[in-house]
């Protein structure tokens, strides 16, 4: 079994090396992404985004190819990356929007099913090849298993903390994904100063905590980024990072202060499949 582990992640690092090497500025796949991300499909709300999320380097980092198979977890009503990502793949791969449990009594959740489904009916020519798929726990098949290239999830992980449920998602996750796949996870990181509350009420997480969390489930952390880092972002705030933008919890107090701070400072990680 050990032979095996270590074959695995043997090839999972040469595959980093080579195929899934990610797109450098000479690259004709680098261009598309960079196009597409000027692109007209997006909307302004997503754009005014773009200065904390650096959609080309985040995507670049984690080793995007157009010929891949990648599933995004719970794209949201307004679907920032699947913007990007859904025309991005649509000719050579495959895009899975990994949405809500259809059945989910969250009105939250609702209304991010019925933003994607309106989106995609919308502007069949950039989203009409996505693959809608149902996420929640473990309980369905976020893409065929053994398929996905890739599997992507921005500012989530601190829920399924909350609800108990890290565990079961890290097994779709996983289930999901070929042996080497990649496993690309962003979230708002706590301060190694303070001891990290199991439930996440702050949305923040340890990156050492999500680190464990993450491997402990088969996968391998091969590489950092700190393309989203924030050294404005004090984590201390009376709502949590839901204080900051773009959610703005406070509403208008100190909302001038919140708005120069930005979003939240976060982790960039990328892991392996390593396990069977």
């Amino acid at each position: 079994m050990r032979m095996s582990r270590l074959l695995v992640l043997g090839l999972a690092f040469a595959t980093l090396g080579m195929g899934s090497a990610p797109a450098v500025a000479d690259d004709p796949g680098y261009a598309k992404l960079r196009a597409l991300i000027d692109g007209p499909q997006r909307s302004e709300r997503n754009r005014v985004r773009d200065p904390y999320r650096h959609p080309l380097e985040t995507l670049t980092f984690f080793g995007l190819r157009d010929n891949m198979r990648v599933v995004e977890i719970w794209p949201g009503a307004n679907g920032y990356w699947l913007e990007i990502l859904a025309p991005y793949l649509k000719e050579n791969g495959t895009y899975y929007a990994a949405g809500p449990e259809k059945t989910t009594k969250s009105e939250e959740l609702q209304h991010d099913i019925s933003g994607l489904a309106a989106k995609i009916t919308n502007d069949p020519r950039d989203y009409g090849k996505v693959v809608v798929t149902e996420f929640a726990g473990d309980k369905y098949e976020i893409a065929p298993p053994g398929t996905a290239d890739m599997v992507l999830t921005f500012r989530n992980l601190h829920n399924w903390v909350k609800n108990g449920e890290a565990d079961a998602a890290l097994r779709a996750f996983h289930k999901a994904l070929k042996p080497g796949g990649i496993l690309g996870i962003e979230g708002h990181r706590g301060s190694n100063a303070q001891p990290q509350d199991p439930q996440a009420k702050s949305g923040y997480l340890r990156e050492d905590f999500a680190i464990a969390l993450v491997e402990k489930a088969g996968f391998k952390l091969v590489e950092k980024s700190e393309v989203n880092a924030n050294p404005k972002d004090t984590k201390d705030y009376p709502e949590g990072v839901w204080t900051l933008p773009p959610t703005y919890r406070l509403k208008d107090q100190d909302r001038a202060k919140y708005a120069a701070i930005g979003e939240s400072d976060r982790f960039t990680l990328k892991f392996v499949k390593v396990a069977p």
